[in-house]
């Protein structure tokens, strides 16, 4: 599984202690001082099938893979650990490479296969997700997955001060107070980094056999916190644990990308840059490096006597985007300069690269979906990230017409409407903001006719932007200040608009003072589901970091209630396709959006059912919406 924490406690002692304790057993991981963990190593078929009843026995077995890889595509397995009980643990080498005779693979395979596929069978792991992927890449579907230790913490402590991180080793740190096994002080780090499989058994075995023994560990000690909340119990066992599974399947299934597609694209991006970098040397008088920030102040500032707006840690001016963005206003070489990091951005990150992506065997691109990246409960998507596409601009949008579907298929899309907005009116329950998304009005248009005073009908298309800006920029706490920035308007006119707003929607104005109030208080907001969010800078003496936890403490509740529902979304859908034995297939998640591949046989089915499905996993106080693209690729489904 994963690399783990810090130095190993007794990881060097391994040695000396094995002559005393009986065959193939090795001591190490001293507890609390009153015994010592013998874990045993699994070397031939007597031990082997001792092992195999002590797991088909056993109520909860603590599962972990040693791989050749963190590519949860290309790893293969090295070994397998299991424990059935604190300190009761044991490593199965089997490809360690050039050491004495391993069990064979296939064999060892045969005989687990039934009590890895069993779904009787209780199995619990840290990150199985990656484990269950590396088990698929040996035909084997991993079932019976019945708790996560990451999700425990991530659903226990997302975002708790002090609760840095979710990682083995931290885990052990924090709630065991022991001291890990390192990967890296086994097999380096960096280049010369060696793969597991070079490691000998005898170093492997007390690392991989501590990675299911500390499982169990935590688990006793995570698990009676969670269940004795009922909010937190509902998350983890009825949102984070099923997503996990739906997730392994999302990334199994892959998306298709159109290779030919994005290499036009990058040449085309290429062209356009080089003809920037050409504007942009007559705009500054002279050839230049446009990547170099050094070359870049001399010229915009010294040459071109543009206004200094900030200065780096330095003391030298800022060259920085949001700086280039106010300039850009008025000039045009600092214009021209954003266009070029924009483009190069796209160009590095997704045209040049995403075919290079694509799997050998699958011909699809997988990404990887985190569920404990990102404190409000949304996922995160890496390797390649495919939620950072950006949709703003022409060129971002036509990256996502290179997702396609396969011949006899479409792409749809199902997007869930204007939904923080729908939260905020939820969790406000104001009555003005109900009362519009009840009617099904255009709720910026329905704002813009309460701020500016004038009816519905005769709100202008300016109107209704600067109601746009404001109703969503509440939402994250966006201040008189930044309304201004971002409307071009002074400060006086953008807190007349902002207590204009809170005069005509009251509840949103109380909702926002209790929710901070509360977060003081408590330290921590909740979701509608009752997933938590920890604010550790609320309390914070400098006033900055305590009105970005404010802000935040608004802000999320409103994504994290979006985040549990798009979850609770696919878990619904998901259902459905299996239930309708459908091969219609989720292949992406994308903010407040599912994405599913679609043969044409199954569409008009699939379009009939899919909003129903969404907007009925939860009921507010306000009708969920869900809108529906379909087309040839993710681009045209939108």
């Amino acid at each position: 599984g994963e690399a783990g924490g810090g130095e190993g406690a007794g990881a060097g002692a391994a040695g000396s202690t094995a002559q005393a304790a009986p065959e193939g057993a090795v001591a190490t991981l001293a507890d609390d001082g009153s015994h010592r963990a013998a874990y045993e190593t699994i070397m031939d078929w007597p031990a082997f099938e001792r092992w195999l009843a002590k797991i088909e026995a056993c109520e909860l077995v603590a599962l972990d893979t040693e791989t050749t890889s963190l590519d949860p595509f290309a790893a293969r397995l090295v070994g397998i650990s299991f424990a059935v009980a604190p300190g009761e643990a044991a490593y199965l080498p089997l490809t360690h490479v050039g050491e004495q005779a391993q069990l064979p693979l296939a064999e060892v395979l045969a005989r687990l296969q039934p009590w890895l596929e069993s779904p009787e069978h209780a199995k619990i792991g840290q990150n199985l997700k990656y484990d269950q992927h590396v088990f698929a890449n040996h035909g084997i579907a991993l079932k019976g997955v019945a708790h996560d230790t990451l999700l425990q913490s991530y659903v226990l402590e997302s975002g708790k001060d002090g609760a840095r991180g979710h990682d083995l080793g931290q885990l052990a740190r924090r709630h065991l107070g022991l001291e890990t096994i390192s990967y890296e002080s086994l097999c380096g780090k960096g280049a010369s980094q060696i793969g597991f499989e070079q490691l000998p058994i005898e170093q492997a075995a007390p690392y991989a056999a501590e990675d299911a023994d500390l499982c169990l560990r935590l688990h006793a000690r995570l698990y009676p916190q969670i269940a004795a909340e009922a909010g937190l119990a509902r998350i983890y066992g009825e949102i984070e644990m099923p997503v996990r599974d739906i997730l392994f399947r999302i990334e199994r299934n892959g998306v298709l990308i159109d290779a030919a597609q994005l290499a036009r694209q990058s040449h085309e991006l290429g062209s356009r840059l080089l003809q920037i970098e050409q504007d942009a040397y007559a705009a500054a008088g002279q050839p230049f490096n446009l990547a170099s920030p050094k070359q870049l102040a001399e010229i915009l500032f010294t040459k071109l006597g543009l206004p200094v707006k900030k200065k780096t840690p330095g003391g030298t001016p800022s060259t920085d985007e949001e700086v280039l963005s106010e300039l850009a206003l008025d000039y045009p070489l600092p214009k021209l300069l954003l266009e070029s990091r924009q483009l190069a951005k796209l160009k590095g990150t997704y045209t040049d690269k995403l075919p290079r992506m694509i799997n050998a065997a699958s011909g699809r691109v997988h990404t990887s979906f985190s569920q404990s990246a990102a404190v409000t409960g949304r996922l995160a998507s890496s390797d390649p990230n495919l939620q950072n596409i950006p949709v703003r601009t022409g060129e971002g949008r036509r990256i996502r017409e290179a997702f396609v579907a396969p011949a006899g298929s479409v792409i749809v899309s199902a997007d869930y409407s204007q939904i923080e907005l729908r939260i905020m009116a939820h969790l406000s329950g104001d009555e003005r903001l109900l009362d519009a998304f009840a009617r099904g009005e255009d709720v910026h248009r329905a704002t813009a006719a309460e701020i500016f005073g004038v009816s519905a009908q005769e709100v202008g298309a300016d109107q209704r932007r600067v109601a746009k800006v404001i109703n969503f920029g509440l939402i994250y706490g966006m201040s008189a200040f930044g309304l201004a920035r971002q409307l071009d308007l002074d400060r006086g006119a953008a807190q007349s608009y902002i207590d204009r707003y809170f005069a005509r929607y009251p509840g949103v104005a109380r909702y926002m003072e209790e929710t901070r109030m509360k977060a003081r208080d408590r330290g921590y907001v909740e979701t509608v589901f009752g997933r938590r969010l920890w604010l550790p800078d609320i309390r914070a003496s400098q006033q900055g970091r305590r009105q970005g936890a404010e802000r935040a403490a608004i802000n999320a509740p409103m994504q994290g209630t979006a985040a549990d529902l798009i979850k609770l979304a696919m878990i619904a859908v998901q259902g459905w396709i299996d239930r309708a034995s459908l091969a219609t297939k989720i292949v992406l998640q994308v903010h407040d959006e599912l994405v599913l591949e679609v043969p044409d046989a199954e569409l008009a089915r699939v379009r009939e059912e899919l909003p129903g499905l969404m907007t009925q996993v939860a009921t507010l106080k306000v009708p969920l919406a869900v809108e529906v693209g379909v087309g040839g690729s993710w681009g045209e489904a939108h």
